[in-house]
């Protein structure tokens, strides 16, 4: 018999880690998962701010936990899978979030920015998606891996916007989520990437501050920036039974800028 569309996006009992987790968007979805029912590990580089967001968490009455680490650095990132596995048991649900930006134009970006986002945004999903699915997915045939990339990722850029490496990477992980996709369906794997547009955040407030917020809600056909409940759906459809068929794909939340041709 069918299941009901509560059943569905039901997370009771499932465990969430989720990365970036401490703010902005990431906190976002942490609230999405929880909400939903599962149990919610977030993680950042800062102790205080991840306090600060369990607590928020908890009080939404969200069994939620925190570790700090660097997922830009490979032994931080296997301490907080172990220490995740150890703390929470398997992990059913992982939410690559943490993310780095840099402005520069291309003839003068240093090369150790540029590799500074692509440790975070592209080194570091595929090393802690590699551990979580060999300590936790593989084995139970079953898991839910979500890439957050970014409109970013689908093209270019106004001239006066010069973020080549965000972009870059944001490029890398819309290919690495078809491709682990495809490598993993067949051990219960689904993995999928979400595109957002333009949020207002502490990594955005200087984009927001230089293009003009104004400027980019008119840019939009909804004419508006995303808000803190607008990733909250994709999320749960995702992370859920209700997206058991869906895999390898990629949507952009972004107020339709996406669908614009010509500027």
């Amino acid at each position: 018999m069918a299941r009901t569309i509560q059943q569905l996006f039901d997370l009771t009992g499932k465990t969430a880690l989720v990365t970036g987790g401490s703010r902005g968007l990431g906190l976002q979805m942490a609230h999405a998962l929880g909400e939903a029912g599962a149990r919610i590990m977030v993680t950042s580089r800062k102790a205080a701010d991840l306090e600060e967001a369990v607590q928020e968490l908890q009080a939404a009455g969200i069994d939620a936990r925190w570790i700090a680490a660097d997922c830009a650095k490979e032994a931080d990132i296997h301490r907080l899978g172990a220490e995740t596995l150890q703390r929470m048991g398997p992990v059913d649900i992982l939410v690559n979030n943490a993310g780095a930006a840099w402005g520069a134009p291309a003839e003068d970006h240093p090369l150790d920015a540029w590799d500074k986002v692509m440790n975070l945004n592209v080194r570091g999903y595929f090393i802690l998606s590699q551990y979580i699915a060999k300590h936790s997915m593989i084995e139970r045939r079953s898991g839910k891996i979500i890439n957050i990339a970014s409109i970013a990722g689908l093209g270019g850029n106004p001239p006066d916007m010069q973020t080549l490496a965000y972009n870059t990477s944001k490029g890398a992980v819309i290919n690495f989520t078809r491709a682990l996709a495809c490598e993993w369906g067949k051990y219960g794997i689904n993995v999928n990437a979400i595109c957002p547009g333009f949020f207002p955040s502490r990594m955005t407030k200087g984009t927001l501050e230089a293009m003009g917020e104004e400027r980019l809600k008119e840019h939009a056909p909804l004419l508006r920036l995303g808000d803190d409940e607008d990733l909250k759906g994709l999320t749960l459809l995702y992370a859920s039974d209700a997206g058991k068929h869906i895999t390898g794909q990629w949507l952009a939340v972004d107020g339709g800028v996406s669908t614009r041709t010509g500027g």
